[in-house]
């Protein structure tokens, strides 16, 4: 485990969630993210159920690869929902700290 923070991880996070929140706002046609938020909030829901239990099934392997790609999809797929609650990762990071400081 690296002991050193990346503060460009969680900027680019923010970007992310950044770009998600554009989609839903500007729905372009042809957009994956649009095309969740036009499905709803169950969908989405439903999306990272299903890419957290491909992540449990690939943790189990030895392919690092499908492993974090999995992962990335479970991130995404859960900042698209965060963002369908209109809440924004940086409010996980605030529950996370709290906890920490207990």
């Amino acid at each position: 485990m690296s002991s050193n923070a990346n503060p460009e991880s969680m900027n680019f996070l923010i970007y992310l969630q950044d770009l998600i929140d554009t989609r839903k706002i500007e729905m372009p046609e042809g957009s994956y993210t649009s095309r969740l938020f036009q499905k709803g909030m169950n969908h989405i829901a439903k999306k990272v159920g299903e890419e957290a239990v491909e992540l449990v099934i690939e943790s189990s392997g030895n392919n690092d690869n499908l492993f974090l790609n999995e992962a990335a999809d479970l991130v995404y797929h859960l900042l698209v929902l965060l963002s369908a609650r209109n809440c924004r990762v940086e409010d996980v990071v605030e529950v996370l700290k709290v906890r920490h400081k207990k």
